[in-house]
Parts: structure tokens; sequence; C-alpha cells
């Protein structure tokens, strides 16, 4: 089969691109790289056809998803503390860049499976939550994600559109990243605390990179309809709790530290995955906790 993944010179995008390649697919590649890295498609860039193009470019991306059998739309802005000092700039790639995307796959009858986050829903009343709950983002990221997900709907009565919502996906790359996990290891690292923001009693559902990877090809793969799915480990670890797994497997005799929370933080995040299951037969593999004392082992 012939795939685009666009962002896929970012994390979940080139090992998504590894994995497909190892199936036997054939691969397009579309980054701007102003988030992503060619680094990061490192021994496969030979084997795959890269595309220095922004989603915005309508024209561009056009010419390089038509003739694909299927369309990866991972391409976007995540950090939610930017996302508040970046409201245009997140707008236009999170909500524009998708509708191009979208366009194009209901011109050439496409279909498409796209990046969205456990952000829509906001702080939800429901842990585990279903794809059913009620969806009211608190931060400008999850508006833009939630405003992609309206368009998939939209654009879903002409081809097929499978909106995954992401949980917090790490793995080993991540540690060059900016999300907490980097953040604690890089301290540890350097022999200093982990750093919390907060109180450490945010509850997170972590799902493992070759995880989301699997499901993410099963979701291109299965005959779901048009749909959104929790992609999600269905468990919970609290900030604090992964500070502590960090020290505790570092060998280190420290203890957190406590700054202010950041604007537009979750509280309570965890998936309900049993759509995930039963549509994608998928279920995740790796644990938290073993994944960490693997950093450590010798």
């Amino acid at each position: 089969m012939n795939y685009v993944i666009t962002g896929g010179a970012g994390f979940i995008g080139s090992h998504l691109a590894k994995s497909l390649l190892e199936k036997g697919h054939s691969v397009k590649v579309i980054d701007n790289l102003s988030t992503g890295k060619k680094s990061n498609l490192d021994g496969i860039l030979e084997k795959i056809s890269f595309h220095d193009v922004d989603v915005l470019d309508y024209q561009s991306l056009e010419k390089i998803i038509q003739g694909s059998q299927g369309i990866f739309h991972l391409a976007a802005l995540t950090s939610v503390p930017e996302s508040y000092l970046k409201q245009k700039e997140y707008n236009d790639v999170n909500v524009k860049g998708t509708e191009n995307v979208f366009q194009i796959a209901k011109k050439f009858h496409i279909k498409t499976v796209f990046a969205s986050s456990s952000s829509v829903y906001g702080n939800t009343k429901n842990i585990p939550t279903t794809e059913s709950e009620k969806r009211d983002p608190i931060n400008p990221y999850g508006i833009t994600k939630l405003q992609a997900e309206d368009l998939a709907v939209r654009y879903s009565e002409h081809c097929d559109v499978v909106g995954l919502r992401y949980y917090n996906v790490y793995g080993q790359d991540m540690i060059t990243g900016t999300g907490v996990i980097t953040q604690f290891y890089q301290n540890i690292q350097r022999q200093k605390p982990p750093v919390i923001d907060g109180d450490g009693g945010q509850l997170r559902d972590f799902v493992h990179i070759q995880d989301v990877v699997r499901a993410t090809i099963s979701a291109m793969e299965k005959n779901t309809g048009s749909t959104f799915i929790n992609i999600g480990s269905g468990t919970v670890t609290s900030i604090l709790q992964l500070a502590n797994l960090f020290i505790k497997y570092s060998g280190l005799d420290i203890k957190p530290v406590f700054t202010n929370e950041k604007e537009g933080n979750v509280r309570a995040s965890q998936a309900n995955i049993s759509l995930a299951k039963r549509l994608l037969g998928w279920q995740p593999q790796t644990k938290l906790k073993d994944w960490v004392e693997s950093l450590y082992k010798s």
C-alpha cells in the first residue's frame, strides 16, 4: 500500500514510518521540520519519499497525496503552554492544515487516520473516560483539536475519517522532547531532582509509542468506518508517582521539587480503551514502570 504521513518527522510519525516500511508499504513523509527532525528518520530516509512541505500549502499537499491509498495526518502543534502564546498559529496548523488534508482526502476518496487528543475532553467528570463523554477542552490546543474533530465529522460524509484520541505518548526517543517524562529524565541525568508543576496529584494515562503505532496502523487497516477512538494504556499514574519512579530506578538520594502549576493543565486523564480493543483488536503491551526501569539497567 502507498501511504502518506503528515508530520512524519515527528515523534509518532517517524516511528509509524519505520513500522510501515517493515510491513512492506511505500511511505511518503510530509514535514516542514518546524518541530519534527529529519534525524528522526535516520536509517530510512533512502527508503521513503520525503517532502519538506507545510500542511498549509494546499497545492503541494495535493500533488504529493494524489495516488495514495491512505493518509496518516499527524502534523500538528502540540504544546499547551505555547498554545496560549501562539493561538493564531495553532489554529492555522491544527485546524486549517487539517481541513486541507481532509479536502484532498475527499477529492481522491482516501481514508484518513488523524491524531486527535485526549485534550478534547478537558476536566472530564468521568474517569476512565469513554468516547461518548462531553468534549470541553480547557486550553487553546485542546480547542484546536476539538475543531479538527468537528471537521472530521463533516468530511466523513465523503470518505472514512478515523480520529485517534491519543493520551500521553512516551518512548525512548522522547528523552530529547519537551514533555514531563523528558523533563524528569533530563534532570535525573544531571543528578538534579525532578520538578513538579503543582502538587503532583494530577493523573495521567501514559501509553508507549510502539503501542500507539500498532493502534494507528490497525485504525487504517480495520474497516471501522468513521469514528473516534481513545488510545491510551487504560491505567493512571500520578505525576508524583512518575517522579518517584525515576528517582527509584536511578538510585539517586533526592526528592521531587514542587513549583506553581501551569495554566490549562488538566487534573485527571485516563482512557477507557474498550472501543479500541473491540474495533481494532488492540491492547497496550508496555508498562510505564518497566520502561522507566529499563532506562537505568546496565
